[in-house]
């Protein structure tokens, strides 16, 4: 099966995730004349809904989020393209409704569940978080969504329920950069289900009192603030209770830059790059270097669940 690349690559400013791939082979210049007539061309993303929701300030940083064009226009997705900015570019080709999601697993109830069925129940709750991306930069996001734990118990996972593992969409149509190896498709992420059940693991279904734009992961996607970017699994159609822990899609590619943990931590840089200081966005793209806090600053919260454990091994 021939297996196509994506086209050129814009250069980021950290050197990103994609130049590493981009050593597994090179693209042939004629494909790469003709990979972006095979993209759908861009239009207008339908408009966010309001959402009814109410501030959570037990959970909520005392900082200023960063503006909805900020959030909304500085992603990785890279089933939507490999530089910030594809995303919102090329997001428009996914249809977030209607929408199932598949439960599995080691859990008494399982079965298939519209999106509305996994919302309706919950409370949503505006919660200000810190997000924190292993390429060293950062926002303060609002995002709206309702603890995961509420979600899994309604799933009455088994006592062999070590694991939580989500799985994105994978449609080449819908996704239209899933027809190039970026990376293995679809994407998967994992939880030890502690970590799942803690209280500031949150399923998020919107930010700023909307909808999630599809850029963002629309309709359902995950937040785990004291762990990088690359944990907040978006777009899920599938959770599966496991007994192993899963191999989540980052780790699979590229096992000595990304663990499975991706626990914030200043003291373990990557490779290529020091996660000693991050770049917050602002309204100038980044503001000045600010030290990288341990946990993402939720050290209080979440310390303890890694009690014993060797965080540089455990990465």
């Amino acid at each position: 099966m021939i297996r196509r690349k994506p086209p050129a690559i814009l250069p980021s400013e950290i050197t990103p995730p994609e130049v590493f791939f981009d050593r597994r082979a090179v693209l042939a210049a004629t494909l790469a004349l003709g990979a972006s007539a095979l993209l759908p061309a861009a239009e207008s993303q339908p408009a966010e809904a309001k959402l009814k929701v109410t501030r959570n300030p037990r959970y909520s940083v005392n900082e200023a989020p960063n503006s909805y064009e900020d959030i909304t226009g500085y992603n990785n997705f890279y089933e939507f393209g490999t530089d910030k900015s594809d995303p919102a570019a090329n997001a428009h080709t996914l249809k977030p409704s209607p929408w199932t999601v598949s439960v599995e697993g080691e859990a008494e109830v399982t079965g298939k569940f519209s999106v509305e069925d996994i919302i309706k129940p919950h409370a949503l709750e505006e919660r200000i978080y810190r997000f924190r991306c292993v390429e060293a930069w950062s926002m303060v996001v609002p995002w709206v969504g309702f603890p995961l734990g509420d979600l899994i118990k309604r799933f009455k996972p088994t006592s062999k329920a070590r694991y939580v593992e989500f799985t994105t969409l994978k449609d080449t149509k819908q996704m239209p950069y899933q027809r190039y190896d970026i990376l293995e498709w679809p994407y998967i992420e994992g939880l030890r289900m502690d970590e799942a059940m803690h209280p500031l693991t949150l399923m998020v279904v919107g930010v700023y009192g909307k909808t999630l734009p599809n850029q963002n992961g629309a309709p359902l996607r995950l937040i785990v603030p004291w762990k990088y970017g690359f944990k907040g699994v978006k777009s899920i159609v599938k959770i599966r209770f496991v007994e192993r822990q899963p191999r989540n899609t980052w780790q699979v590619s590229a096992p000595s830059e990304y663990g499975f943990y991706a626990n914030v931590n200043p003291n373990v840089d990557h490779p290529r790059w020091t996660q000693a200081t991050e770049r917050r966005l602002g309204k100038s793209l980044f503001k000045s270097r600010q030290d990288t806090l341990m946990f993402n600053g939720y050290q209080k919260e979440v310390a303890d669940l890694y009690r014993g454990m060797d965080l540089r091994k455990f990465f």
